[in-house]
């Protein structure tokens, strides 16, 4: 392994960032952070310099072992190759389809329609938008997850599903979203947030963060 720390490319409110710092927390990785504004300056992320990093202008980007890359489940998937404690991909193979299929439904199916550069594309019906595509995405969450969670998304472990749930609700509650129909979801995402690492990669106690949201 390269001696050099890795560096992750990170926005504190960015449900993505937040993703892959739960994943360096959990696995123990030490690491610096480069905090790129998604709003100042019109936005830090269309910067060329942050381009040359990640052509697709998107935190969170982790620069590691020689090598960069961008897309939160492709950072925490290389992290489980290269590290594999904990264990963030269960060994059987259905449980690990299950652990895939809830993290791309939360990471394809909900999380890029609540964008920001889809939300300011939105204007006045940011708040409105936002809750309907996050709405249909839980009704159907809450849904698969009676049939795969135990204490987390799937069965007694965390998994990279719980990693992709917890910033989600995050972005939920952000919005105004009534979370009432999920009892699963919320169960889950109180007992992840009493987690050690959940609690030191949360968008509220980050470098970037502001001193008013700081907790």
């Amino acid at each position: 392994m390269a001696s050099e720390k890795p560096i992750l490319y990170s926005y504190f409110r960015s449900s993505c960032s937040w993703r892959v710092r739960i994943a360096l927390a959990l696995k123990g990785i030490a690491y610096d952070q480069i905090p790129v504004n998604l709003l100042k300056d019109g936005g830090q992320q269309f910067s060329a310099e942050f381009k040359a990093v990640n052509p697709m202008q998107q935190v969170p980007a982790l620069k590691i072992d020689g090598i960069t890359i961008s897309q939160s489940l492709a950072i925490i998937q290389y992290l489980e190759d290269t590290r594999p404690n904990p264990r963030l991909l269960p060994q059987d193979p259905k449980k690990r389809a299950q652990v895939r299929m809830i993290s791309d439904h939360i990471a394809s199916g909900i999380q890029p329609l609540q964008n920001l550069s889809i939300l300011n594309k939105m204007g006045e019906r940011k708040m409105e938008w936002a809750q309907q595509c996050i709405t249909s995405g839980f009704q159907a969450l809450e849904q698969i997850l009676q049939h795969t969670a135990g204490r987390y998304c799937v069965g007694d472990e965390v998994t990279m599903a719980d990693l992709c749930l917890v910033p989600q609700v995050g972005n939920a509650e952000r919005y105004g979203v009534n979370l009432g129909p999920y009892p699963t979801i919320t169960r889950i995402n109180k007992a992840l947030l009493e987690l050690e690492a959940f609690k030191v990669s949360h968008p509220s106690r980050q470098p970037d963060t502001p001193a008013e949201l700081r907790s």
